[in-house]
């Protein structure tokens, strides 16, 4: 089997804030109702945690988090070795539970955003309120980022995590980078 490859390689801009493309990870999505303890404690089994409620994100040891996409929908992050197994896994404990689990790893690209001027960068392109305490640690947010669907999280080490699909992923970098540009400061946040 041949190594996952990110869409753009190890792509960094430094401006008034840092993107970065990440590597590769794990992603899985569940849907089905997330108040049945069976779908609650498959993402406990794999993660270590359960998942949050409406419009965050839970951060779990190694490397894994739980992002509450919709109210029936939940996105499970881990690393990309894992991804496989853990799918299985959850398929076999679900079995009788209605739900459906869908390996997409390969259908999104991931980027971080970080530094003193990330706020202003995420929000000259997303209709988004990114003042700190309005858009805290933990939280995850679906939204637009010009034109293209993607997803905004701020983790627990004080960066932003970006989503988006994959095929868009140079536009959405090349996006952040204008935002980040040099003398783009706006100093809002």
């Amino acid at each position: 089997m041949s190594e996952p490859q990110t869409p753009l390689g190890p792509a960094r801009f430094d401006g008034i804030a840092r993107i970065e493309a990440l590597p590769a990870r794990g992603m899985i999505t569940l849907r089905g109702d997330l108040g049945q303890s069976p779908l609650r404690g498959a993402v406990h089994r794999a993660l270590g945690v359960e998942p949050g409620g409406p419009g965050t994100i839970v951060e779990a040891g190694g490397g894994g988090a739980v992002a509450w996409m919709a109210p029936d929908e939940v996105l499970l992050f881990l690393p990309g070795a894992e991804a496989a197994p853990v799918l299985a896994e959850m398929r076999d404990v679900l079995a009788d539970a209605p739900h459906l689990l869908a390996d997409v790893s390969d259908a999104r690209a991931l980027f971080r955003v970080s530094g003193p001027g990330a706020r202003d960068v995420l929000a000259k392109l997303a209709p988004v309120d990114f003042a700190p305490d309005v858009f805290p640690t933990g939280s995850f947010r679906r939204t637009r980022l010009a034109q293209v669907p993607a997803a905004i999280w701020l983790g627990g080490d004080g960066a932003f995590g970006v989503m988006c699909f994959r095929s868009v992923a140079r536009y959405a970098f090349d996006l952040l980078g204008t935002a980040a540009a040099p003398g783009g400061e706006v100093g809002y946040y």
